[in-house]
């Protein structure tokens, strides 16, 4: 591996933001990987090892069946593909047109987010039709009873902290809402981990990704009803089929569930925390820097460590201290989804205390060596950083 960072000047990242996939997700452990080598060298029956997958799923989401697909992204177009065809094979190789099919999902217009494309895209995709209900920041379980329709498909609940955080309508009482009018509830969970409670509740299915919080390799899983999860396995002979996991992501995604299934999670949790403790203490009495700790958003039984800047004390801002983490070599990122709001949160899931070191010592340094003279920026939003970005790559080849 050390050979493609050399060969290609790839910058080595030091990720104190999370499980995002344009930092790599998470690393793969040691029996991950191995299972992955294992299977590479071999030809295998991909229904079979999907019907290992699904059992492996099972018994660790509590869902009836499971299913590995591309990603999270891709779980969410296959499973609204699942909603709108089912396992009519005339239907499934029709998609994206869906002349005639119930094809509207609803979904909350404060859980239109984007992670780097947007839930309606994955609906449309398909040829679904995004159906908002509620406003940005409110939403009323009598306005998601009052969409559904003879065209409703599917109903979709965004469980993740880009979302609204109050206001909208919790997931019990959507799942509780929809299906006492017979529609499936899609559940997209990227980065969550109490999969079994969203099915308890009442998820119909519930998609998350292998590679965040189970460590795995890049797939999706998507965790449900035997019926709907047939559903979702059809789709393979239509829209779904440039969306497939290949053998590697399957083994790597069972692997992973197995691994989850039997990893102390309060210990995991504990060794967090006195490590947010440490992080904490380390960047003690910095001018224009002030400390608060964070509880995940979702409820995730994690915290961040909140670094807001005061750019007048600071003489610089959130965003360029972010910016100036990142780069340098080794590339340093926090999250720095609310630079705009004059904060960086600092995630020490993904570190160990090498790194965590290594972390707050180019904080220290940063903000030291700030010129007596210099004026923080205001931040761009991130979808300028983004575009500027793509124009940027590939730009010097």
């Amino acid at each position: 591996m050390s050979e493609l960072f050399d060969r290609f000047g790839i910058r080595r990242v030091v990720n104190a933001s999370g499980t995002e996939t344009v930092h790599g997700a998470s690393r793969a452990s040691d029996r991950v990987v191995q299972a992955v080598a294992s299977i590479l060298p071999h030809w295998i029956e991909m229904s079979e090892l999907q019907r290992a997958a699904s059992d492996s799923i099972a018994e660790t989401t509590g869902a009836e069946a499971g299913f590995v697909t591309g990603c999270t992204a891709a779980g969410i177009a296959v499973a609204s593909a699942a909603a709108i065809a089912g396992d009519d094979l005339a239907k499934v190789e029709r998609l994206p047109d869906t002349t005639g099919l119930r094809n509207r999902i609803i979904l909350q217009k404060g859980h239109e987010v984007n992670y780097g494309t947007t839930i309606g895209q994955m609906i449309r995709i398909v040829g679904g039709v995004p159906v908002e209900i509620g406003t940005a920041t409110g939403c009323a379980a009598y306005q998601l009873d009052g969409a559904i329709d003879d065209r409703t498909a599917a109903a979709i609940y965004v469980q993740s902290h880009h979302t609204v955080q109050s206001g909208l309508i919790d997931l019990k009482t959507f799942c509780e809402v929809a299906r006492a009018r017979g529609i499936p509830v899609i559940v997209d969970a990227a980065a969550e981990y109490d999969w079994p409670g969203m099915i308890k509740v009442g998820a119909t299915a519930v998609i998350f990704s292998a590679q965040k919080a189970p460590a795995g390799t890049t797939a999706g899983v998507i965790a449900g009803s035997r019926d709907f999860i047939r559903a979702c396995y059809y789709q393979e002979r239509g829209i779904g089929r440039p969306m497939k996991a290949g053998k590697e992501g399957v083994a790597g995604a069972i692997a992973a569930l197995d691994q989850w299934r039997e990893t102390d999670h309060q210990a995991v949790a504990k060794a967090e925390a006195a490590r947010l403790d440490r992080a904490e203490q380390m960047l003690q009495n910095i001018r224009g820097l002030r400390l608060e700790r964070e509880p995940d958003p979702p409820g995730n039984p994690f915290e961040r460590l909140m670094l807001h800047l005061d750019p007048r004390v600071a003489r610089i801002s959130a965003f360029q201290l972010g910016q100036a983490l990142a780069a340098g070599k080794p590339k340093i990122v926090l999250r720095t989804l609310h630079v705009d709001r004059g904060y960086l949160l600092l995630d020490v899931r993904r570190i160990d205390d090498v790194e965590l070191d290594l972390v707050v010592a180019r904080i220290r340094e940063v903000l030291a060596s700030v010129p007596t003279d210099a004026k923080p920026e205001v931040p761009p939003t991130s979808g300028d950083l983004t575009n500027r970005g793509l124009a940027k790559w590939l730009a010097s080849a």
